[in-house]
């Protein structure tokens, strides 16, 4: 199987298990709503998780939300956990990227790297701040079926 296929079962399946997921917690009454009451078994489930982003066409923030929600975490916690996970995997990611770049870099390149990434700073901070108010009143079911057309297109018009 191909990368192009990989990605295309793993947006269909991933669709799937999203609203699987939201259909399993829907009317749940005990749910972690807050930071404070993650434990280690919660915050393992959830890193479990995020290790399934390795496969192409896995989103991470998906993966961790899924894993959230599936340790006992509301939509809301879930998904503010994914974003602060994120910042050490990004950090650490972007790190060895210029680590192992960093020769390649001139004096203008530095500069349009700085622009690039406070535009991208502040674009993320919007991004989330509607994301975190989209799932007060929203569940991820339209997410998943955004994964599964998205996969059914792709297949349609590229794998087929």
């Amino acid at each position: 199987m191909g990368s192009s296929e990989v990605v295309v079962a793993s947006l269909f399946v991933g669709g799937f298990i999203l609203i699987a997921v939201e259909y399993k917690n829907l009317g749940k009454k005990e749910v972690i709503d807050s930071f404070e009451k993650i434990n280690y078994k919660q915050a393992l489930i959830i890193g479990i998780a995020q290790s399934f982003s390795v496969i192409p066409g896995t989103s991470r923030a998906a993966a961790t939300i899924i894993g959230g929600m599936l340790a006992g975490l509301n939509r809301k916690t879930a998904v503010e956990f994914s974003f602060i996970l994120a910042v050490p995997t990004m950090l650490g990611a972007t790190m060895l990227d210029l680590i192992q770049s960093y020769k390649n870099f001139s004096t203008s390149n530095l500069q349009i790297l700085a622009v690039g990434f406070i535009a991208s700073f502040v674009v993320a901070v919007f991004a989330i701040k509607f994301l975190l108010k989209f799932v007060k009143n929203h569940t991820f079911v339209s997410f998943g079926i955004y994964r599964i057309a998205a996969a059914i297109i792709f297949w349609f018009f590229v794998l087929r």
